[in-house]
């Protein structure tokens, strides 16, 4: 990926961002050729740091545990701690829309089984699956805040779209974690299978990258 052109590109979306009455997202979309997504080994499962953070406020951890570890997450100061006989409660329409899109979810590996069968239609196809604990908690919380997560969607279309900022970030910032989530893609997909890039906020158009 060319900076100078990616740069421009950023540039160009942040001139167009009007006065809305809300923070906008900025988002690189990604577009591929010659991958057969419906393979499992093709599939996109990709959790991303950005280096430059999200910008604007972090977003709320949801942390579903058994006891040991749900308290080692609540002296860190998780936003919610699910315990294993409260997952099923979570089904619930409005419980699941509020996970879905206000929390980014983490899960004890064994209990991954119960939030597959309770709350995996809905949050799977929405690419919101919990994340397995791996290691430290408190290190996978905070990374869990700066990072992104990218998920094939639908029916394993050729498409990856992932947040990379806010309008209200540095420009340079926003590139910076631009080139850090495409150069995860690719070291996943190879360059030669990206068709195109564009980049865009909520409210924006699409500029293409490449």
């Amino acid at each position: 990926m060319d900076k100078k052109k990616l740069l421009e590109s950023v540039t160009k979306v942040l001139e167009e961002k009007g006065k809305k009455k809300f923070a906008q997202s900025v988002e690189l979309i990604v577009n591929f050729r010659g991958i057969n997504f419906s393979k499992t080994e093709n599939r996109l499962n990709l959790d991303i740091p950005l280096p430059k953070g999200k910008g604007g406020k972090e977003p709320k951890i949801a942390v579903i545990a058994e006891e040991a570890i749900g308290n080692q997450a609540k002296k860190a100061n998780a936003d919610l701690v699910i315990g294993p006989n409260e997952i099923a409660s979570y089904g619930a329409q409005e419980k699941l829309k509020d996970l879905a899109n206000n929390y980014v979810l983490v899960c004890q590996p064994n209990l991954m089984g119960q939030v597959a069968k309770s709350l995996g239609q809905y949050l799977g196809p929405r690419g919101k699956l919990p994340k397995p604990i791996t290691g430290n908690i408190v290190e996978l919380m905070d990374k869990s805040k700066k990072g992104v997560r990218i998920v094939s969607k639908g029916k394993y279309l050729p498409v990856a779209q992932a947040f990379v900022g806010t309008e209200n970030m540095d420009t340079k910032d926003i590139v910076e974690n631009i080139e850090a989530v495409y150069d995860v893609i690719t070291g996943k997909t190879t360059e030669a299978n990206i068709k195109s890039v564009f980049v865009k906020m909520t409210m924006g158009k699409p500029v293409r990258v490449m």
